[in-house]
């Protein structure tokens, strides 16, 4: 770590407050700046802390509290004792291998305030935003009742909320989630009132800038979700611990809380260092597809792992498209000779996996060393090994959860790379302790994971690198059964709001695309809304570490140009550049790899023309491949048209999309 002595920090002591008997006490206040001095932190801690935010004398947040309530009526915040601080200035580089970058740049100002009440509080003010954390000092055992997490206003903002997506009202009930919706964009007063969210969420200010809630590095504590409070302000819900949790839910693969106790966490060793509070600034919409916060606060992978081993890329998926293929000697299904025709379309475009989802193990018994009958393992295994393709299991949480250990060594040995995990849709204490857990020994086994039906990533895939990608997004197999549901302005809104969180399992590349008059649901033939060029350009706006390819092989040999495209994207690069965007409106991204760079854009249901500035390319002579809307993709949605041009010296380059439009390029020196 490089340590910067000129860090500007002002601390200030004074005497605020005076009791009828005269008797002083002392409060203290501080600013912490930014490392370029755009956004200020203002703490006070006194009878209780509080901070606010500013950035270029803009008012973000008014005072806010924060605290957290222990058991036996002690707290870390109220009535605490203030007994010094440290502070430190760090800019430094760091290497990130699976990711949307290679090297990572974290520069912030930092303060540590100490008090005599067992525990410590951490300020961070970055340029793009600030966070902050509690750090328990205890050393004892402790119970955490509750958490005080409070986000002032200075005036009624609109906002993008993600509600909790489900029918039951009661606010315990609605914290059993698969953490999927699609956004609300709300003024504050006119939030549901029994209703909470999740993050991340974004709030937008009068003069346009946005700050976006999500929280970093939770682990052993659980998630936040959010709730409104008059008209300015937010605070933070949090589920409790569970007391008693049945198998059930779906196929009776899920453990179903029935009870819960009277506090949110429990610790048996009292040093904890609890999840940071995150919230990211931007002036331009376009600084929130690219922010890095998340990924810098997570604690980094441990030393003595070797994660080089962790091989992301893309996967041949089955679900989606139904086992749907066609033109073939054999009865399509969950069969060793349809799983064998995927192997061997993956082998064929240099697909790294396929994936057995659910239907492989013995349906309603919760037990991952059953295998139905019309699955032969070891001879799928022996199969793709010969043709270099990798596979991956899905399991439920419940028969995932029953013998981790014995899970991963099982299949490890037998040649499985990994698990699709699915339907946790809890985010309290020993859901969250289940991730971490699964990860730890899923990485000494060498087993990649993908985290379905679970919350947002806070920065775990940084812990462990074979955590390669998490749901917790409203993706494209919501296509299946919608009705009413318009994909197109979620995609270009997902990005500045969800994404910046962590990557995204949306499972994107429809071959079957429609515009939005003749969209309509089908389980066995799904479709994607918008045009083709739009699938393909998610393989490039979207991070995914690891990337279905969700239709059918049987569709993507009959359109052989396009799939050779998106099985040579990428799925981690060394640099990201977001070139253009509007949330809800559209989006420009440029991804490099090697001496290569992709660019994709999308837009709303809005025709648009982009003016891009390809300056980043740097000098030389370019060469582009494109795939751009045909004419008349505004009604036949499969419509696109692949040219091959030289880039002009001036870099620059108009695209014109259809509405809910794309646009792919890969871009090669000549």
């Amino acid at each position: 770590m490089k340590v910067i002595n000129n860090m500007k920090l002002l601390f200030l002591t004074c005497i605020v407050f005076l009791n009828i008997n005269i008797n002083a006490q002392n409060a203290k206040y501080f600013i912490l700046k930014s490392p370029n001095g755009s956004l200020n932190v203002e703490i006070s801690c006194d009878e209780k802390i509080e901070y606010k935010l500013l950035h270029d004398g803009d008012i973000l947040l008014e005072k806010s509290d924060i605290s957290m309530k222990l058991e036996g009526g002690n707290s870390f915040g109220i009535h605490s004792k203030y007994i010094g601080f440290s502070k430190q200035s760090v800019n430094k580089t760091f290497a990130s291998s699976i990711y949307k970058k290679n090297q990572i740049t974290d520069a912030f100002n930092e303060i540590t305030l100490k008090f005599k009440d067992g525990f410590q509080l951490i300020f961070r003010a970055y340029d793009d935003g600030m966070a902050y954390r509690f750090v328990s000092t205890l050393n004892k055992r402790f119970v955490v009742e509750n958490e005080q997490v409070v986000y002032n206003f200075p005036y009624e903002p609109k906002l993008y909320v993600p509600y909790a997506n489900t029918e039951k009202r009661t606010i315990e009930s609605q914290m059993a989630i698969s953490f999927e919706n699609v956004y609300k964009y709300i003024k504050l007063s006119e939030w549901e009132t029994d209703r909470i969210a999740f993050s991340p969420l974004l709030v937008e200010y009068e003069n346009g800038k946005k700050l976006v809630i999500v929280e970093a590095d939770l682990t052993n504590y659980p998630g936040m979700f959010l709730y409104a409070e008059g008209c300015k302000s937010l605070k933070g819900k949090f589920a409790a611990y569970p007391k008693k949790a049945t198998l059930g839910g779906y196929n009776n693969l899920q453990l179903l809380v029935n009870k819960r106790e009277s506090y949110i966490a429990k610790y048996e060793n009292g040093n904890v260092s609890f999840p940071w509070r995150t919230l990211i600034v931007s002036t331009k919409d376009s600084e929130l597809a690219n922010n890095d916060m998340v990924y810098k606060l997570a604690t980094p992978s441990s030393s003595d792992m070797d994660f080089t081993w962790v091989k992301p890329g893309k996967v041949a998926w089955d679900w989606w498209n139904d086992w749907n293929i066609y033109g073939v000697e054999f009865k399509s299904g969950i069969n060793n000779d349809t799983y064998k025709y995927y192997i061997d379309f993956a082998s064929k475009y240099g697909i790294e996996y396929i994936i057995l989802d659910e239907g492989w193990s013995v349906k309603n018994k919760a037990d991952l060393y059953q295998i139905v009958p019309e699955i032969n393992l070891k001879e799928l295994i022996t199969y793709s090994e010969k043709k270099n393709v990798g596979l991956i299991l899905w399991a439920g949480y419940a028969a995932f959860e029953k013998d981790i250990e014995g899970v991963c060594k099982h299949y490890s040995e037998m040649g499985i790379k990994g698990f699709k995990v699915d339907f946790m849709e809890r985010d309290d204490q020993v859901a969250v302790n289940f991730h971490y857990r699964a990860a730890k020994i899923a990485a000494q086994h060498r087993m990649l994971l993908d985290f379905h039906g679970t919350y947002k990533p806070t920065g775990l895939q940084r812990t462990f690198p074979n955590v390669i990608n998490v749901e917790a997004v409203y993706g494209l197999e919501q296509m299946k059964w919608a009705k009413n549901l318009d994909m197109v302005s979620y995609d270009v809104t997902m990005p500045f709001i969800r994404m910046i969180a962590g990557p995204v399992d949306y499972t994107q590349g429809a071959m079957s695309n429609a515009t939005k008059e003749n969209y309509r649901p089908s389980n066995s033939e799904p479709m994607s809304q918008g045009t083709r060029c739009r699938q393909l350009a998610e393989y490039i706006v979207f991070e995914s570490p690891l990337n279905m390819l969700c239709d059918n092989p049987s569709n993507y040999m009959r359109e052989p140009t396009c799939t050779k495209f998106i099985a040579e994207v990428p799925t981690v690069w060394d640099s990201t550049i977001v070139l253009d965007g509007k949330v809800a409106e559209y989006i420009a991204v440029a991804r490099e790899k090697g001496s290569v760079w992709y660019v994709g854009a999308m837009t709303n249901w809005d025709a648009r023309n982009l003016n891009l500035d390809l300056s980043f390319l740097g000098a030389g002579n370019f060469k582009a491949v494109i795939f751009k809307d045909g004419v008349n993709a505004d009604k036949a949605a499969h419509d696109y048209k692949k040219v091959e041009i030289n880039i002009l010296s001036d870099k620059k380059l108009n695209i014109q999309m259809a509405p809910g439009g794309g646009f792919a390029m890969k871009i090669s020196k000549l």
